[in-house]
């Protein structure tokens, strides 16, 4: 269900680095606050977060960022630890101008029934846009083992490896500006606004270029 017309929440923020990030945010202010840790051995990332969801006009979610300018690409190993969760909870790889709940953004989200979506929200304030891929149709539980996105220059394309195979684009280019410096980075939520479920992340790349999605 979408948000009350201007409805919006304060995001909360710390400049605490984690691993190859320079901070982490509550986007949006869920009403349970999130959590993050990083395992420097396993080079894991595990991010706790309750939230509505990152959809319509505004987000909620715990969202772990550096910020960039120019061309990026962002790939990760993602997955739920508890495969009994909430279907519609999603890892995220996004791209985001500002930090506020309702910010332009691209994001590649995967849901917990293995469906990936590229959405975006070409203004602040603006209703998501998205185009949505189920692996083998309609059947449910099959995930990609690992997941990425690129901007080159104003289009942003996603990636995926379903299998261990090499990365590769999946659907086509959108087409959205970003102002440098933006943030970019790794995020969850479980779409329910006051539980909290875990998202991991592992082997994260981060290059400032494009053309290094692995």
């Amino acid at each position: 269900m979408p948000p009350p017309a201007g409805f919006h929440r304060p995001t909360r923020t710390s400049d605490m680095p984690i691993g190859i990030f320079q901070g982490q945010s509550d986007v949006g202010g869920a009403l349970v606050p999130g959590s993050s840790t990083y395992d420097p051995a396993t080079k894991q990332y595990t991010i706790h977060s309750a939230g509505y969801n990152i959809w319509y006009s505004r987000d909620e979610f715990r969202f772990l960022w550096r910020k960039a300018s120019g061309d990026i690409s962002l790939a990760a190993d993602a997955s739920f630890p508890d495969p009994k969760g909430y279907g519609d909870r999603k890892v995220v790889l996004v791209i985001r101008q500002s930090l506020d709940d309702d910010a332009k953004e691209a994001m590649l989200g995967e849901h917990g029934t293995g469906m990936i979506h590229l959405a975006w929200r070409p203004d602040p304030g603006a209703f998501i846009k998205d185009m949505q891929y189920r692996f083998s149709g309609t059947i449910s539980g099959i995930k990609a083992k690992r997941i990425g996105i690129e901007k080159r220059g104003d289009s942003i394309a996603i990636f995926v490896s379903l299998q261990g195979e090499p990365m590769h684009q999946f659907g086509p280019p959108i087409q959205l500006h970003f102002d440098g410096p933006f943030y970019v980075g790794i995020g969850f939520c479980s779409h329910l606004a006051a539980t909290v479920d875990t998202g991991d992340f592992s082997d994260v790349l981060f290059r400032n270029a494009a053309g290094k999605v692995r």
